[in-house]
């Protein structure tokens, strides 16, 4: 009985420690820039409505197709992981969420937006930590995609 005793306080202790979860990627890791919780620190832009809501419906596309060829160079220099609008017509009109380092760092690539520079949308800039697997959209997303959103219904 001694033993078995001690064979069980040896089981408990040994499943008690923490695992290393079998499908671990350390290579992903590095690529993605993870932490042990497989997460990273994002910043989320929240873009609202402007000041500036007074344009022609040709104005107002042209600025639409900038604002989303903008959105796709920002995602193709990786800087850019995630955006979208929301539906309805409430103030905040969508997000970005930037794959950077500061506030700052989000700023500078938010005020390239010709939406921003035209007073259409304003920003907020909010630090975000989530999943570092958000890293793998823009590549999944492209096997998704059977036209760019920046075309339209071209």
């Amino acid at each position: 009985m001694k033993y078995f005793s001690i064979i069980i306080t040896c089981f408990f202790i040994f499943s008690c420690q923490q695992k290393t979860s079998s499908e671990y990627d350390e290579n992903l890791v590095n690529e993605y820039k993870s932490d042990d919780y497989g997460m990273k620190k994002y910043v989320m832009a929240f873009l609202k409505r402007g000041p500036n809501r007074e344009l022609t419906n040709d104005e107002a596309n042209a600025l639409q197709t900038a604002h989303l060829n903008n959105i796709n160079k920002m995602a193709e220099e990786g800087k850019l992981v995630l955006a979208g609008p929301f539906f309805g017509d409430g103030e905040i009109r969508g997000i970005y969420i930037f794959n950077v380092e500061s506030i700052q760092e989000a700023e500078a690539l938010t005020n390239t937006d010709p939406a921003i520079r035209a007073g259409s949308l304003t920003m907020e800039l909010k630090e975000w930590y989530g999943s570092a697997a958000l890293m793998a959209i823009p590549n999944l997303h492209k096997k998704l995609e059977k036209r760019n959103v920046a075309e339209g219904g071209k």
